[in-house]
């Protein structure tokens, strides 16, 4: 009993100090992938106690928040992807891949277009066109641009092929510049060829 009881308690330190710390950033994608507060918070408190359930399952010396996001987006493709919305009809061969990324002004050096977008203008009408990707190309954006996964990581969070994740990250992207280019124009950060 004793020992159970020490297990118990080292099981719980451990989880504590690797798996807590991801809390933050699992919270912002779950509330971007559930578009609601309440969801979200809910979807990361399940995915946690899911975690804490299978924690034996877990590899020391891995990618923690890796597995968290995994757990977290199984249960959300599992139980909330179906209460959303039908996905919607886009003609994607309409958006120009590079016009937006191309156009814009050359502020700090980011890693990545996207990344220096989102650092000048995250603001209530970039989470609305994050928000209004469909859900599977969402994912992706989320968990590429925002939290920052490889291919590969989200290949492994969100079980699928590699180059699945490429098309869905490349046609996130043309949705996402598609949706934001008059704010992009009308906040100065690119300039219409128009005008």
């Amino acid at each position: 009993m004793a020992d159970q009881k020490l297990i118990t308690a080292e099981k719980r330190k451990r989880f504590e100090s690797e798996a807590l710390p991801h809390m933050d950033a699992l919270l912002r994608t779950a509330l971007r992938m559930t578009k609601n507060e309440r969801d979200a918070e809910d979807l990361v408190q399940e995915a946690f106690v899911k975690a804490y359930r299978f924690w034996d399952k877990f590899e020391p010396g891995s990618n923690c928040r890796a597995w968290l996001f995994k757990i977290m987006t199984n249960i959300f493709i599992n139980n909330y992807r179906s209460k959303s919305r039908s996905p919607m009809a886009v003609n994607v061969d309409e958006i120009d891949d590079n016009f937006l990324y191309g156009q814009l002004s050359t502020g700090g050096q980011s890693p990545t277009p996207e990344q220096e977008l989102f650092a000048k203008i995250f603001d209530d009408d970039v989470k609305k066109a994050i928000e209004n990707l469909p859900d599977d190309f969402r994912m992706v954006v989320v968990l590429s641009f925002l939290e920052g996964f490889s291919y590969q990581e989200i290949a492994e969070i969100a079980d699928l092929q590699l180059g699945t994740v490429k098309s869905r990250l490349h046609r996130g992207r043309k949705l996402l510049q598609k949706e934001l280019f008059e704010y992009a124009v009308k906040n100065g950060y690119i300039k219409d060829k128009a005008q």
